[in-house]
């Protein structure tokens, strides 16, 4: 299953199921699950884990040392999720001694050409990055996420599960999760109601969701004050409850 144009080191740990076509560079101490296909012209660098069923494209680049000035050459690892679909041309960095030593892509996320993962990145599960989406270094993006095409997010922002970002976006705060952000610099606008409803999310989750959006972002408290009224005026149910724990909870700021 490995074309004989291929560069496999012998200490990288391939399953036996695996494809791997031609001119692909398998790097030492790789890990690379049962079923994933590797296509031509692919460089996994070291200290690389591919779970099972993953498809990278050709030309991807998986594993390279971090661009970070302060990267002084030590063991940093990549961790790519099952199912996960990487395009052509997508980088992602190993993470830095920094930053926490590892780049996390969660399972069944789908990665579209030309994405850039930086170093100490984590993407939990079914995440997708449109075409040219790029994300600076330590950057967090939770369950079921949307990036669209051309957008820059910046180093340290976090993005809440179910969040939807527009094409052609510069996120330089934390998107809370459930809304829609777009722009330069990216605004709220409002829940993201048609993913939501595609998860399956109930008719009173949405309805509490949507109280708890009009009370922080519309009609002019502070951020204290709206969490306080949130609190006295919401049902708690566990999305309110993640919502508003988010926004507590973050070092960067929110996006208005």
């Amino acid at each position: 299953m490995i074309h004989p144009t291929a560069i496999v080191d012998p200490k990288a740990e391939i399953d036996s199921s695996v494809t791997i076509g031609p001119y692909a560079i398998i790097g030492e101490e790789v890990v690379i699950g049962a079923g994933t296909v590797i296509g031509p012209h692919v460089a996994v660098d070291p200290y690389t884990t591919i779970g099972e069923e993953c498809r990278i494209f050709q030309f991807a680049s998986i594993g390279a040392e971090p661009q970070a000035i302060k990267f002084e050459g030590e063991k940093t690892y990549v961790r790519i999720g099952r199912r996960t679909v990487i395009r052509e041309f997508v980088t992602i960095n190993r993470g830095t001694g920094f930053g926490g030593g590892i780049t996390e892509v969660g399972e069944e996320n789908f990665l579209m050409a030309y994405c850039h993962i930086a170093h100490d990145c984590k993407t939990g599960r079914q995440v997708i990055l449109a075409n040219n989406a790029t994300l600076a270094g330590h950057i967090t993006i939770e369950d079921y996420v949307t990036v669209g095409g051309l957008t820059a997010i910046h180093q340290f922002v976090r993005i809440g599960k179910h969040a939807y970002v527009g094409g052609k976006s510069a996120v330089v705060k934390d998107i809370p999760p459930y809304v829609i952000a777009a722009g330069d610099r990216a605004t709220l606008h409002g829940l993201n109601k048609v993913g939501l409803r595609r998860r399956g999310m109930n008719e009173e989750t949405l309805s509490a969701l949507k109280k708890t959006y009009r009370i922080v972002f519309r009609i002019g408290l502070t951020m204290n004050e709206a969490i306080q009224r949130v609190k006295a005026e919401v049902d708690q149910l566990p999305e309110v409850v993640q919502f508003v724990d988010f926004i507590q909870s973050s070092s960067r700021g929110i996006t208005r």
